[in-house]
């Protein structure tokens, strides 16, 4: 299970989730993660996975080929209450050798409040399909 870390608040919790994709740490990913069997990650292209042992596997195998990664975010809205954060982001990756952005990814992100701080229990990411990437509205009315 994770450490005990605390997160005072959702956005540092999606700090130290990026952060730890781009260094391929397993520990501090997981670190983000909720300790509830609920939890749910959905990997571009994967399958649904739920609990939190089927998570960690999932990023062993994704950080297991060695590759840096460098992220890039952007378009990034949240739906924020006193105890849950819905974030929505484009993630373009590249890998550090490799600088050139492939598909960008379409990622949602739900973090909740509970008494060890804020914690991730939810994450879905879809490659975006190519040529449908627009610049958000900024004034919806």
């Amino acid at each position: 299970m994770p450490s005990q870390k605390i997160f005072a608040s959702p956005q540092d919790v999606e700090a130290a989730f990026y952060e730890a994709l781009e260094h391929s740490d397993i520990d501090a990913m997981m670190a983000v993660w909720a300790e509830d069997e609920e939890v749910v990650c959905v990997q571009p292209g994967g399958p649904r996975l739920v609990g939190y042992t089927m998570i960690r596997e999932a990023w062993q195998r994704v950080f297991a080929n060695g590759r840096k990664l460098k992220l890039r975010l952007s378009q990034q809205t949240a739906i924020t209450t006193p105890f849950a954060m819905i974030s929505t982001v484009l993630e373009h990756i590249a890998t550090a050798d490799d600088e050139s952005p492939g598909t960008p990814v379409a990622a949602t992100n739900v973090y909740v409040r509970g008494a060890l701080g804020w914690r991730m229990v939810a994450h879905h990411a879809s490659p975006v399909p190519p040529n449908s990437i627009t610049e958000a509205p900024r004034i919806l009315h």
